[in-house]
């Protein structure tokens, strides 16, 4: 196997404001793997809580580890040799889903072929960050006109306190009056366990359908007591980063949201579903600041969730890559042989 190693700058169109900061785009470390002549690719985009908080030190964390930790028959074991190996999940991730691509490449089939899968998806939420008023009411359109979007995922959590976070729903919901479109909340960890409760009442007679990660990751057992008499159904983002993190909140959440940026890829996201399914819970996939390549990765896994989260790429200008087209609301990957992602100047 021959691996390839690419940085490339990724630009928002709108930049993403959440309870933790403001994201204006990132240089994100593109991974390709050729045997015999096919090419899988993967990405990642990187994160301080990702375990490399920059591509270039994803980069050498991978050169590092394909020099000897790669498997060449097994994708399972490389994923346990690169955690061994203390490679962080977001760096994995763009190894794990390129060695993925590969196969599926390998073998003339779509990736969701090769994982027993079909090309089936629930719409997927297009996410608008903390804002005021005044320009949620310019940007509501944007996103939905002529667009197909079914869902917004509203980022609440302001720290500018919950009356700030009434302000801008009550600008969303005016925006989207009207219109056939569902409205969710992700408060991104920015609330107390009382806001919580309160905002939660509040959002759930607006019509919310549910929230997520209401409380700040590390306050768990906080969780037990807002599920009790919640007002709507709770997901976790946060708060779970791997399968073996779900038995300890599973009796105090609906569903979880993975992300391969925080699972390290396809590998994991699987046991993810798999985990959460036996506990009962509902399952969402998310994004972090990727292009079509991991969105199409993602969009491979769609049947085996209740809701989706793949947006990222849809906020680039320009996505230096393809393989993952929105229509009707819905993100699918392209029904080629692999995920469908890859850079355009590849």
């Amino acid at each position: 196997m021959d691996f390839e190693f690419r940085i490339v700058h990724l630009h928002k169109r709108f930049p993403l404001a959440i309870s933790r900061g403001v994201i204006t785009g990132s240089d994100n470390l593109f991974v390709s793997v050729t045997e015999n002549g096919v090419t899988g690719w993967g990405e990642m985009a990187p994160g301080e809580s990702e375990g490399a908080d920059s591509a270039e030190v994803g980069e050498r964390m991978l050169r590092a580890f394909t020099l000897h930790g790669v498997d060449p028959q097994s994708i399972h074991r490389t994923y346990a040799n690169a955690v061994a190996a203390d490679v962080a999940p977001c760096a994995i991730a763009a190894l794990d889903m390129a060695l993925w691509d590969l196969r599926a490449k390998q073998a003339g089939i779509p990736l969701y072929s090769l994982l027993g899968l079909g090309r089936r998806a629930v719409p997927t939420s297009v996410t608008i960050g903390i804002n005021p008023p005044e320009v949620v009411r310019e940007r509501v359109p944007l996103l939905l006109d002529g667009t197909g979007v079914k869902a917004l995922k509203i980022k609440l959590g302001s720290p500018e306190g919950v009356e700030a976070d009434k302000a801008m729903f009550a600008a969303v919901s005016e925006s989207t009056a009207g219109q056939d479109v569902v409205l969710r909340v992700d408060a991104n960890g920015g609330w107390s366990l009382d806001e919580a409760r309160q905002m939660m009442a509040w959002l759930a007679e607006r019509g919310v359908e549910y929230v997520e990660q209401p409380l700040v990751k590390g306050t768990e057992d906080q969780l037990a007591d807002l599920f009790k008499d919640r007002a709507l159904p709770i997901f976790v983002d946060e708060s779970c980063r791997m399968s073996s993190d779900i038995p300890g909140f599973a009796d105090r959440v609906d569903g979880v949201n993975l992300k391969l940026m925080k699972c390290g890829g396809i590998t994991e996201a699987l046991r993810i579903v798999a985990t959460a399914r036996a506990f009962g819970l509902k399952t969402m996939i998310g994004c972090m600041g990727e292009s079509s390549v991991s969105i199409a990765a993602g969009a491979s896994l769609g049947e085996l969730f209740d809701y989706i989260d793949l947006d990222s790429h849809l906020n680039l200008d320009p996505d230096p890559a393809t393989g993952a087209p929105m229509a009707d609301g819905i993100v699918l990957p392209d029904p080629v042989p692999g995920h469908g992602g890859c850079l355009t100047d590849a």
